[in-house]
């Protein structure tokens, strides 16, 4: 199931493969964000270290509480990290439908919606 997010502040974590190399960032543009990294447009982490699969975020209200959990999340230890994204996306599938520039819904919250 895809979804069209609206702009939103967003934590999201990007990884190179199933319990590769992690990306923790923050945007208020999901799909826009996540096309750049795949694309890599800039020059930095996730184009040095090839981190373009999108296997967790989670929505805020404002972008301040936003960055405190992107600063909070960073300072995690890995496995804490790993724990996280397996509670939402267990197989650690991307995300992100390049095809259609959209974010799939994850694992975890495809079974809240159908209740």
């Amino acid at each position: 199931m895809r979804r069209a997010l609206p702009k939103q502040p967003c934590v999201y974590l990007l990884a190179s493969a199933p319990n590769g190399v992690l990306y923790v960032g923050v945007t208020s543009d999901l799909p826009g964000r996540v096309s750049v990294h795949k694309r890599d447009l800039r020059d930095g982490f996730t184009k040095r270290f090839v981190v373009h699969r999108l296997v967790y975020y989670e929505m805020h209200e404002t972008m301040e509480a936003a960055i405190r959990r992107e600063t909070q999340i960073k300072k995690w230890k890995r496995a804490w990290k790993v724990r996280l994204i397996e509670q939402m996306n267990p197989e650690w599938r991307d995300l992100f439908d390049e095809t259609w520039g959209a974010v799939e819904v994850g694992p975890a919250d495809r079974e809240r919606l159908r209740e």
